[in-house]
């Protein structure tokens, strides 16, 4: 037997509230729902508006602090236009912390850091036809 579909990523941060509101200001995705776990996980459940999968963010206290190690992981979200995200970021006090790096097919990518320090990586998928899926 083999798995079938990937349903959700988890994280565990240190403050819920500061994460969740980052995914959804600043990210835009949508909080699909929240609860708590039977071991007492804060959870809050969010999706990007043509995705399926969700980024679950766990609060669980007595695990310790959460102390995210310098390329350890990263989520990727695809934009529209690393350069309209780059403002929109800059609107909200904030910037890239890494790219943006464009290619010559007119994709690119850029990171910037969620408030646990987890990187989140913005794709541009370029536009030529000849490319298509590609960054």
């Amino acid at each position: 037997m083999k798995v079938t579909k990937l349903l959700h990523t988890r994280y565990r941060v240190n403050d819920i509230e500061r994460t969740a509101k980052f995914y959804r200001e600043i990210l835009g995705l949508e909080e699909v729902r929240r609860h708590k776990s039977p071991r007492g996980s804060e959870l809050v459940f969010l999706k990007a508006p043509q995705s399926a999968e969700t980024v679950e963010i766990c609060y669980f206290p007595t695990s310790g602090p959460v102390q995210v190690q310098p390329d350890l992981t990263h989520l990727a979200f695809a934009v529209e236009s690393l350069e309209e995200f780059g403002k929109h970021l800059a609107a909200h006090g904030l910037k890239y912390s890494d790219g943006p790096t464009m290619k010559e097919n007119g994709g690119g990518f850029a990171f910037v850091d969620a408030p646990e320090g987890y990187e989140i990586e913005l794709i541009q998928v370029a536009k030529t036809p000849a490319s298509a899926g590609a960054y």
